[in-house]
């Protein structure tokens, strides 16, 4: 099956991912997804002059094509309207500089919330070079592959709900990160949550009861696994660097998680997606951290 689409907002194609699962090759990307076991092969290109984005599918079924098809339309937020968060924000003071010179950037999504999920487990209170590493090992250990197709994709949650905390642990997972990644698989596979559901604050709920699942964990599987642009990772390390720069003038100062949610209210309710912005603002204008708001 193959779609071209015209994004409802500028977009910007993203370059491939850390992890490896989706790779680009010249000007396409590629990733390997399952959809209810069945094994589909999904392309993404620019069509024409970059105003519309051409998806490919190869599958076994029609069905299979068309529901990896609309995962990656969510992935890289080809229908997301965005129009009034330019509309609103294209001059402010911190962000406005880089959403005029790059309107289509967006944080990096999943096209399964459980991956965000699984990933932002990974990734709490460690380099994100060292966080990388533990998940390509997952994926090389445990990740689905078929013999046609050179790509892997992330184990399902049912694999990682029967793994042993002790081997994810060898993949340098800390030990209660491992056993509440396999907690959270577990809940995930059984359906006692359910990450899909329009009411997220529900999983988000009964994925806190979890231990070592806190506030950054719920918020990054909420913007990068769910769309919820209003979320804001508060507790994101770089985040923290940044407003507490921003607010204090004192490039060594740490704000805390509430002292973030606070700065990024006034752009609600696109807290998760302006904070994006305000990291890449302050990559392409150093200038920008050390300056006191």
């Amino acid at each position: 099956m193959r779609l071209e689409l015209e994004p409802r907002s500028p977009l910007l194609l993203p370059g491939g991912g850390a992890d490896g699962v989706l790779r680009r090759r010249g000007g396409v990307l590629e990733r390997l997804l399952h959809t209810d076991g069945e094994p589909v092969l999904v392309r993404a290109a620019y069509a024409g002059a970059r105003s519309s984005v051409l998806l490919g599918a190869w599958g076994r079924s029609r069905k299979g094509c068309a529901v990896a098809l609309e995962r990656m339309r969510f992935a890289f937020g080809i229908d997301d309207d965005l129009s009034e968060f330019h509309r609103r924000f294209k001059d402010d003071p911190l962000i406005g500089r880089t959403l005029r010179a790059l309107p289509g950037l967006r944080p990096p999504r999943r096209p399964e919330p459980f991956e965000a999920l699984a990933w932002a487990i990974c990734e709490q209170l460690i380099e994100f070079t060292r966080a990388v590493a533990i998940e390509r090992r997952i994926i090389a250990r445990l990740g689905r592959r078929v013999a046609w197709c050179a790509l892997r994709d992330l184990p399902a949650p049912a694999t990682i709900a029967g793994t042993a905390p002790a081997l994810l642990e060898s993949f340098d997972l800390a030990g209660r990160r491992a056993i509440a990644l396999r907690a959270a698989a577990r809940a995930v596979a059984a359906g006692r949550v359910d990450l899909a559901a329009p009411e997220h604050e529900r999983a988000w709920r009964a994925l806190r009861a979890i231990p070592e699942i806190g506030s950054w964990t719920v918020e990054s599987l909420a913007l990068h696994g769910q769309g919820r642009y209003d979320q804001v990772p508060a507790g994101d390390l770089g985040l923290r660097k940044l407003v507490g720069r921003l607010l204090s003038g004192d490039p060594r100062h740490r704000a805390e998680e509430a002292d973030v949610r606070r700065f990024f209210a006034p752009y609600a309710p696109w807290g998760g997606l302006a904070a994006g912005f305000a990291l890449r603002s302050a990559i392409t204008r150093p200038a920008l951290a050390g300056t006191r708001l």
